[in-house]
């Protein structure tokens, strides 16, 4: 209940006396920045870089280390794709020589086959002969016993 007497005296209506409080905070807020707050930043800053925060030498040897391992990813990306052109290279020469050995083993294989054609052909006209010869041998004997 105490807090409804002061009630009274509150002015919701701003007038000069703003402008002094106004005034007052500022002077507080540079007296504290000169007294307080600077010399604590300056411990910070200089806690920092005796511990090597960010911009420390562990920062550098940190940004040096990201450094070599993006060379060293890089170099790693350049070497697998040397290797899958060596590769490429490789089962294209393999395609080549295997196409070259089928080129001519069909060529050996239809030379063989003409050959065996030949072959065939020729004792195929033998046969032909004989069986015209002993048919024409047979027909002989046949019309023989017929005439006599």
């Amino acid at each position: 209940m105490t807090f409804l007497a002061f009630a009274g005296n509150v002015q919701l209506i701003p007038d000069g006396s703003l402008l002094i409080h106004i005034g007052m905070i500022l002077l507080m807020i540079w007296i504290l920045n000169r007294t307080f707050f600077g010399p604590i930043q300056k411990a910070i800053e200089a806690r920092e870089g005796k511990k090597g925060g960010a911009k420390g030498p562990a920062g550098e040897i940190l940004e040096q280390v990201a450094d070599k391992r993006a060379s060293y990813e890089s170099e790693i990306r350049e070497m697998r794709l040397a290797g899958y052109q060596i590769i490429e290279t490789n089962r294209e020469v393999a395609l080549s020589r295997k196409q070259t050995s089928i080129q001519i083993v069909k060529h050996e294989v239809a030379e063989k086959l003409a050959k065996e054609i030949a072959v065939i052909e020729r004792e195929t006209n033998v046969a032909k002969e004989e069986i015209q010869k002993e048919a024409d041998k047979i027909a002989e004997k046949i019309a023989a016993s017929i005439l006599k």
